[in-house]
């Protein structure tokens, strides 16, 4: 599935999605605002998101479910039904099967162990297992964010204020060995919010050599994400090499303005998914050396 191809075709589906929540929203009407037949629109959406629209739309409404369970006092009941579910027993039911407990006890423990200040605190917390790195990290503030969320309890963070340098940057990111990954093709994909992002945003991946020298490399330089946005899904494809000895991958920002990163996979896809990648050189039998000079009369 070509996801470039799609992608504004998901985008306005997503957009539709969002500011229809607490509406009765269909496939159907969906797949219309898209303007595609229901079929393809359901085998296209779940190719690239990676679940079917309604799972979509009961995971979306969850999340803000949550989010009004852990901040504000309305009734579990009231909720259930803002949200579309037809009884608090099937909102609990679900509720409980995404989140681990069921409403009443997550509203408790947001209410007994997370204060504000707490919360505060999280958005200068590194995630478990991620880095902070950049050419100018000091000026960014990077952690985890519990009240702007796209699924689930909490979405990684970056801010900078207006005195942040427009030249640096600032990034939450992993470095993992290749090793699993040797001779494939991957994507990392991730839903992503910004809010007046002054210079650029975006996705990333690297895959290293053994001498750490890139061989592979996506920032997203060519279609950057600026201003402000709601929750849209971005991709990076990558091949791996079979010298490859490292992956990184993360989300950057440039210069001021706040990023939150959520639903991040990293998956093998087929070679029939176009690559991203920024060099030239973009196939393992391009990085062979030839026996000996050639084209010395450099025709074209």
């Amino acid at each position: 599935m070509l996801y470039n191809e799609y992608k504004d075709m998901i985008d306005r589906s997503i957009r539709y999605i969002e500011q229809h929540l607490l509406e009765d929203i269909r496939l159907e009407h969906v797949a219309n605002h898209a303007a595609v037949s229901m079929f393809h629109f359901h085998r296209i959406f779940q190719s690239i998101v990676g679940m079917s629209v309604t799972e979509y739309i009961r995971q979306r409404r969850l999340t803000h479910a949550g989010g009004e369970l852990a901040r504000t006092d309305k009734r579990v009941l009231d909720i259930a039904i803002d949200y579309k579910f037809g009884t608090q027993e099937a909102f609990s039911r679900a509720f409980k099967k995404m989140f681990g407990m069921p409403p009443k006890q997550y509203r408790n423990y947001y209410s007994s162990f997370v204060t504000v200040k707490e919360e505060k605190e999280m958005m200068t917390k590194l995630p478990q297992g991620w880095i902070r790195g950049g050419s100018h990290p000091e000026e960014y503030e990077m952690g985890v964010n519990t009240e702007v969320v796209h699924r689930g309890k909490t979405s990684g963070r970056i801010h900078a204020g207006e005195d942040a340098s427009k030249e640096g940057f600032g990034s939450l990111a992993q470095l993992f060995k290749a090793k699993h990954y040797l001779g494939k093709r991957i994507r990392l994909s991730a839903f992503v919010k910004t809010d007046k992002v002054a210079v650029r945003a975006g996705l990333w991946m690297r895959v290293d050599g053994p001498e750490n020298e890139v061989l592979q490399l996506d920032n997203m330089e060519d279609r950057p994400i600026t201003g402000t946005n709601d929750w849209q899904l971005h991709t990076v494809v990558l091949d791996v090499p079979k010298q490859s000895a490292a992956i990184a991958f993360g989300v950057m920002l440039t210069g001021p303005g706040t990023v939150w990163i959520d639903e991040i996979r990293l998956e093998e896809v087929d070679h029939k998914v176009p690559s991203s990648n920024m060099f030239a050189l973009d196939s393992e039998e391009e990085y062979e050396l030839p026996d000996g000079p050639i084209n010395l009369e450099l025709n074209p």
